[in-house]
């Protein structure tokens, strides 16, 4: 497996797959191939966080809520790409 392992940890209980399930969809969209994996791992207790290699990137309770789409792949390629261009995203 090559390329960066992203893994989103979202709680059963809140109801947040379909959420966690999205931004899957967003990081796969957009990255495609480069990525190595892209994982859900169900969870309880309102955790909701992302990781890249094991890295934290977002955490709900630390970083407020939820990332929107423009946000979460900017995190990525910050951390595994930063002189990747990514298009509309950064304008």
């Amino acid at each position: 497996m090559t390329g960066p392992r992203i893994t989103i940890t979202y709680c059963t209980q809140c109801n947040w797959l379909l959420r966690s399930a999205w931004m899957a969809q967003e990081l796969l969209q957009s990255f495609g191939q480069d990525l190595g994996s892209v994982t859900l791992v169900p969870s309880t207790g309102g955790q909701f966080e992302i990781s890249v290699d094991d890295t934290l990137i977002w955490e709900r309770a630390r970083d407020g809520g939820f990332p929107d789409s423009k946000v979460l792949k900017k995190l990525v390629r910050d951390r595994v790409w930063p002189d990747r261009d990514l298009g509309h995203v950064d304008r």
